[in-house]
């Protein structure tokens, strides 16, 4: 009987002890603090304020859409789709007492169709309702403009998409590790900048796959974008690049650098034709290098965004 309760007492303790630690835990008080002053905004679906975010919501709603295959610029990127979520957007708002668009969320539709979806083929541009735009930079001479035009980048924040030779990238391992620890997206250019159109299937997957895996070797990552040189492909160069898991690029825009045009020359052209879901094709050039400066602010005060392929070609608005 005293065994018995001896060991009675012994796990009451032991209870006990467990408890203490328990409540005293520092987490689990912090946790106690945040939800005693977590406030919960409930939901008055006859607030004014309530019935004016679900009247205007469709106001900023989009549709998803799917990507397609375009009978002029090929592969188009689709776009997801986005519906307001009024209760969220509601308990943003009450706490400011109005209706402010900055306030809404979102919810993110994605397209039923995705760029991977599709069979092979060449991409020109991104989607032409995304207010982005890219800049292609091929790469198999022109060394001596890549540190300022990297530079320039850096100054505004901007991070483009460099297409380089494998030859060259074998021969300047400096400049391909500059390019990539500034954060830019590197492609594939090919070996030796040949007439890509003109190969046999195993002369193009060689082209293409030697210069990534010296691309790899330095920087440590695979291209997944491939640039034929000059834009020479064929129906056998696109569908090798995508049996390396590789879309083919193109560009929507061509600033025709390397005839050495007048900086206004080269601006002008680049602006006129500028679009939504651009790719802006450019070389290391001089004159790249002086008008790159004044072709970024420019296309910025059109209201666009800067990004890399991926970005452009991403479903996100």
């Amino acid at each position: 009987m005293a065994k018995k309760y001896v060991l009675q007492t012994f796990i009451f303790l032991i209870l006990v002890g467990i408890s203490y630690t328990t409540m005293s835990n520092p987490y689990t008080d912090h946790y106690v603090s945040v939800m005693k002053n977590l406030s919960v905004t409930a939901v008055d679906k006859n607030d004014p304020l309530y019935q004016e975010i679900t009247d205007r919501a469709s106001d900023y709603e989009k549709k998803p859409q799917n990507a397609r295959m375009d009978h002029v610029w090929k592969k188009i990127p689709g776009l997801e789709g986005r519906k307001v979520d009024i209760e969220k957007s509601y308990a943003r708002m009450k706490k400011k007492g109005n209706f402010d668009e900055n306030l809404i969320v979102f919810e993110h539709i994605k397209p039923r169709v995705s760029l991977e979806d599709l069979p092979p083929g060449p991409i020109y541009r991104g989607n032409p309702e995304k207010r982005m735009v890219s800049f292609l930079i091929n790469v198999s001479w022109g060394n001596e403009y890549i540190p300022s035009m990297l530079e320039t980048l850096k100054d505004h924040h901007v991070k483009a998409t460099f297409f380089l030779e494998g030859k060259w990238a074998r021969d300047h391992v400096d400049l391909v590790k500059m390019i990539a620890e500034e954060g830019h997206e590197i492609g594939n250019h090919a070996y030796n900048h040949p007439d890509m159109k003109n190969l046999n299937r195993t002369q193009i997957q060689q082209q293409i796959s030697r210069t990534n895996e010296i691309i790899e070797a330095i920087t440590g990552e695979k291209p997944k974008f491939f640039a034929p040189p000059s834009g020479a492909f064929n129906e056998t160069v696109v569908q090798v690049a995508h049996e390396l898991n590789m879309e083919t690029i193109l560009w929507t825009v061509d600033t025709i650098d390397w005839r050495n045009p007048e900086k206004s020359v080269l601006i002008n052209r680049v602006l006129s034709k500028v679009s939504p879901g651009s790719m802006i094709l450019m070389h290391p050039t001089e004159v790249t290098s002086e008008s790159l400066d004044q072709l970024v602010l420019k296309i910025k005060e059109k209201e666009y965004k800067i990004g890399t392929v991926t970005k452009l070609l991403s479903e996100k608005r």
